[in-house]
């Protein structure tokens, strides 16, 4: 019979072989499904969903939306300044300007003080889109968070806001 030892150093690491950690009494076994990372994911797919079905315009992503949003209500912003109120990096905040700029809805024009920068401002149609799409959205958080009740909707966006 081999010891222990011998068959722990033949046994290939895999990631079905439990860790020191996973076999002790008192932890628990590794769920994916427990994980926040994997639970944000969902939560962000069914918010997403019910974002495409509930927000009034079926070419409007979330992305498209927040950086409409902040542009009704600041009225003008740096394409940098936008990507950060928004949470988003560079390559993607270029993106989004684009599409926007392609539909009309952006209109974008050089910061007299600063040749580098890019100011954008909404067209007339993005103001009149933002404004139809600003009466969807409350309506898109409160089907995004009906299983929960007031109070526990109040304590996620509270966690959540601990967390970004």
């Amino acid at each position: 019979m081999r010891s222990n030892v011998a068959r722990k150093q033949q046994e290939p690491k895999s990631a079905s072989s439990p860790t020191k950690s996973a076999s002790s009494p008192t932890s628990r076994p590794y769920h994916i499904e427990e994980q926040v990372g994997y639970l944000l994911r969902r939560a962000h797919q069914r918010a997403s969903a019910i974002f495409q079905v509930s927000i009034g315009d079926p070419n409007i992503t979330p992305t498209k939306y927040s950086s409409m949003v902040k542009l009704n209500e600041y009225k003008e912003l740096s394409q940098n300044l936008l990507g950060r109120l928004v949470g988003m990096d560079k390559a993607t905040m270029q993106g989004v300007v684009r599409r926007l700029k392609e539909r009309g809805l952006v209109d974008s024009r050089p910061d007299p003080g600063d040749a580098r920068r890019t100011l954008l401002s909404l067209t007339t149609e993005g103001q009149r889109l933002v404004n139809k799409l600003l009466i969807n959205g409350p309506a898109v958080s409160r089907e995004t968070m009906k299983p929960l009740t007031a109070q526990e909707q109040r304590q996620l966006l509270d966690l959540l806001s601990k967390i970004v």
